[in-house]
């Protein structure tokens, strides 16, 4: 018992720090840079994981941008901490929509919406040209990836038109058609197919396999995507992925090697999804499709 519970002391850290609140998780992450998870200020209704030492960061090396969205539309990234601490202790700023998880209680509040992700583009922006932020010209602006899980992966098809955002990850997720919209949570966005025409970046569908219920609006928006590269990957965990495994599991083994070939240019990184038998084969369970731009 003495031993789990030194465990449980390492592993979450809760604190406040001149008013701000904060939370390490998993010891910080397995990355090189252990990150910490905290609420800002001058972003309300959102939470920031990012590196606890930030001095290794500047022109030069700066940090990707991580737009994320929360599944059931909730206004906290309760359930996909580990997930999103995990990415960013590789060298990340992740920037989640809603109020900071300092329990692993579930939220019970009012929805978010997908306004609060062009939020998080303005303010990691504004951050940047700031000299009195400690984020100043230690963001990569020209990397901004926006991404999210089920109804996050909608409130992100609804934003992808941003000329801001370069890269797109949809998890879990894809637009509902006429068939099935009656399916739909109320209150989620419900942008049409003819939505998926205003993407202009590389995008990446991730999945959890036939048994996701979200596997079949995933794939068919997929299969319309030809006019930007384009990948769908499939790991068989249902709809849930594996978010809330230890550091995210192979959701955030899969997820990194995405932000890192596309984002930093990483070439090992890139052999996760180039080739006929890619890495990501190589990994019990993963399936993928790319379009016919992809490689």
């Amino acid at each position: 018992m003495k031993r789990l519970l030194s465990t449980l002391v390492v592993l979450t850290i809760v604190g406040m720090a001149n008013g701000q609140k904060t939370r390490v998780i998993e010891e910080g992450g397995l990355g090189q840079y252990k990150a910490i998870m905290k609420e800002e200020p001058s972003l309300k209704e959102h939470t920031v994981i990012v590196p606890q030492d930030l001095t290794p960061f500047g022109p030069g090396h700066r940090l990707p941008v991580l737009v994320w969205g929360n599944g059931a539309c909730s206004n906290s990234p309760f359930e996909h901490i580990k997930f999103l601490n995990e990415i960013a202790s590789h060298g990340y700023i992740v920037v989640a929509t809603g109020f900071i998880p300092m329990t692993d209680e579930w939220y019970r509040g009012p929805m978010s919406k997908s306004e609060q992700q062009i939020e998080s583009i303005d303010w990691v922006i504004a951050q940047n040209a700031d000299e009195k932020s400690p984020y100043y010209n230690k963001i990569d602006t020209q990397n901004i990836c926006v991404a999210g899980m089920s109804c996050g992966g909608l409130q992100t098809l609804f934003n992808c038109a941003d000329s801001r955002i370069t890269l797109l990850m949809i998890c879990n997720s894809g637009l509902f058609n006429q068939q099935n919209a009656g399916s739909a949570v109320g209150g989620m966005p419900m942008p049409p197919k003819e939505k998926l025409q205003e993407i202009h970046t590389p995008i990446m569908y991730m999945l959890g396999g036939e048994e996701d219920i979200a596997y079949g609006n995933g794939m068919d928006d997929f299969h319309r995507i030809s006019h930007v590269p384009a990948c769908a990957i499939n790991f068989p965990v249902g709809h849930g992925g594996t978010y809330s495994q230890p550091h995210g599991g192979e959701f955030s083994i899969a997820a990194l090697a995405w932000l890192d070939w596309q984002m930093k240019g990483d070439l090992e990184a890139a052999k996760m999804f180039k080739g006929a038998n890619c890495g990501l084969l190589k990994r019990e369970g993963w399936k993928i499709e790319k379009n016919a731009l992809f490689e």
